[in-house]
């Protein structure tokens, strides 16, 4: 099942927003060269895929890790084991 989140960046017609950004030249000749041969038309879609890739890995990594703290400090409180896998269950199914 996909997060809110996933299902929002799905969409094409999310708001945009321009931002700048200094990159030296031979990094930006470099994704220029590598570009065709991930698929993409051009660097700037490269080095969207980049922070996308990025953005995605660090959200699974810090979501699951607080997910995880939060299970830890519940069982430290005597939340029983049935409970949490209930709990994760229904979450789950969101």
């Amino acid at each position: 099942m996909l997060s809110d989140r996933l299902k929002n960046r799905l969409q094409k017609d999310r708001a945009m927003t321009s931002i700048t950004l200094r990159i030296p030249v031979d990094v930006v000749d470099s994704m220029k060269e590598i570009a065709p041969h991930k698929g993409f038309s051009g660097y700037q879609t490269l080095l969207k895929s980049y922070i996308s890739e990025g953005l995605r890995n660090d959200e699974a990594r810090y979501t699951v890790g607080a997910t995880a703290r939060l299970i830890e400090a519940l069982k430290k409180r005597g939340v029983s084991e049935e409970v949490l896998a209930e709990a994760a269950r229904e979450l789950a199914t969101v």
